[in-house]
C-alpha cells in the first residue's frame, strides 16, 4: 500500500483500486490517520466492464474470462435479466428436456464465475464515455463506486411493454407472456389472445395460429397498424379472429389464466383463453447511455455490423438492447460472444 497526500493505492490481484479523499480537511501528522468513510470515493481500474447479466452479459463474461481479461460484471436491478421471468425454456440448445429461466441463468452465472468473472451486485447510475483510446470510460455504481475501464460491454437488454393492469404481474409465467416464440409451444391446441395491432402483433398471431386452436387479436383501434402484407396474412388465417376497439381490463383463473375480461365499445365480457400474449412493443434499456451513444428512433443502440462496436471507441453493445428484430436468448448469447471478441481485438490494438 502506498500512502500519498490525497490517495491510497491498493495493489489487487487483477485490478488497481484507487481510494480518493474528497474535500479532505487537514488530517495533520502522526502515526495514524483516521478518515471518515463519507469522505472516500473508491475508483477501480479494469480492462473490461460488462453491464447486465442476461444471456448476452454472461456469455460476454465467459469469453472475456477465457481470454484472460479478468472481466467485472454488474448484474443490475434484475439479475439474470428477463429470462428469469420465464417458467420453462425449450428452445435453448443443450437442454433436451427443457430448463427454467432461473436455472439457465444460474448455469451461465456459475460458468462465468468458475472461469474468473468478478460478478457483483449493483446498478450503474452514471457513465462518462472516453472520447479516445488513451482515456478510460468512467462508470459509477450506485452513485458511489467508480470503475475506470478500457472497454465497456453494454448488455442491459430490453423490457417488454405491459398494459399496466395488476393481473399481469399476478399471472406472469402462468399464462401471461411477451414472447410467442418463447412460450407459444406450451399452448398447443389451446385458445389464446394477442394484444396489439402492429407488425409484431400480427407476426405473433401468425406464429401462434400454427400451434393453437384459436387466436384472438385484441386491437384497441378499429384498424391494424401493421403493413398491408401482414394484415392480409392475418385476415387469410382461418383461426385468427380480430376483436376491434377492444381492451383487456383484467384476467381470471385459479392456477393460471383461464380467461380475460375484455371491454369493447364500453361493454365488458369474458373471453375464455389459456394464454395472453402482449405484443405492444419493447423498450430498450439504453436511456443511461444517450445521447452519447447513437441509437435508432426506438432507442436501440446502433452497432457497426457485423461487429458489436458502437460509435464510441472501446464501447460495445450486445443482446436485446441492440437487437430490435430477434430478441431471443440464443441470439443474445451469440452477440455476447461477439462483443467479448470485439473487445479483446480492440485491447490488442492499443
Amino acid at each position: 500500500m502506498v500512502v500519498s497526500d490525497n490517495s491510497f493505492i491498493f495493489a489487487c490481484v487483477n485490478h488497481a483500486l484507487v481510494v480518493e479523499l474528497v474535500d479532505t480537511p487537514d488530517l495533520g501528522s502522526g502515526a495514524a490517520r483516521r478518515v471518515s468513510s463519507s469522505l472516500i470515493r473508491r475508483t477501480m481500474k479494469v480492462k473490461i466492464l460488462i453491464i447486465g447479466s442476461g444471456p448476452a452479459g454472461y456469455t460476454a463474461a465467459i469469453y472475456a474470462s477465457r481470454s484472460g481479461l479478468s472481466p467485472v460484471l454488474f448484474e443490475g436491478s434484475q439479475p439474470g435479466g428477463q429470462l428469469t421471468q420465464t417458467t420453462e425454456i425449450e428452445n435453448f440448445p443443450g437442454y433436451p428436456d427443457g430448463i427454467t429461466g432461473d436455472e439457465l441463468m444460474d448455469d451461465l452465472r456459475r460458468q462465468a464465475e468458475r472461469l474468473g468473472t468478478d460478478i457483483r451486485a449493483g446498478v450503474v447510475t452514471k457513465v462518462e464515455f472516453a472520447r479516445d483510446s488513451a482515456s478510460c470510460h468512467r462508470v459509477t455504481i450506485d452513485d458511489s463506486e467508480v470503475i475506470e475501464t478500457q472497454t465497456l460491454i453494454i448488455s442491459t437488454g430490453a423490457s417488454a411493454k405491459y398494459l399496466g393492469i395488476a393481473d399481469e404481474k399476478k399471472y406472469a409465467g402462468l399464462g401471461v407472456s411477451a414472447c410467442a416464440t418463447c412460450d407459444g409451444f406450451f399452448y398447443r391446441k389451446k385458445d389464446v389472445a394477442v394484444v396489439g395491432g402492429g407488425d409484431t402483433a400480427c407476426e405473433e398471431a401468425q406464429y401462434l395460429a400454427s400451434l393453437c386452436n384459436k387466436v384472438y387479436m385484441i386491437v384497441r383501434r378499429d384498424v391494424l397498424r401493421a403493413s398491408d402484407a401482414m394484415q392480409q396474412k392475418v385476415r387469410n388465417t382461418d383461426n385468427i379472429e380480430i376483436l376491434w376497439k377492444s381492451q383487456v381490463r383484467g384476467l381470471y383463473g385459479e392456477d393460471g389464466v383461464e380467461g380475460a375480461i375484455v371491454e369493447t365499445d364500453g361493454q365488458t365480457s369474458k373471453l375464455a383463453i389459456s394464454g395472453l400474449f402482449l405484443a405492444i412493443g419493447h423498450h430498450p434499456n439504453s436511456e443511461l447511455f444517450r445521447p452519447e451513444l447513437e441509437c435508432d428512433n426506438e432507442g436501440y443502440i446502433i452497432v457497426k455490423h457485423p461487429t458489436t462496436a458502437t460509435n464510441i471507441p472501446g464501447v460495445f453493445a450486445c443482446g436485446d438492447v441492440a437487437d430490435p428484430i430477434y430478441r431471443q436468448a440464443i441470439s443474445a448469447a451469440g452477440s455476447g460472444c461477439h462483443a467479448a471478441m470485439d473487445a479483446k481485438r480492440y485491447l490488442d490494438s492499443l
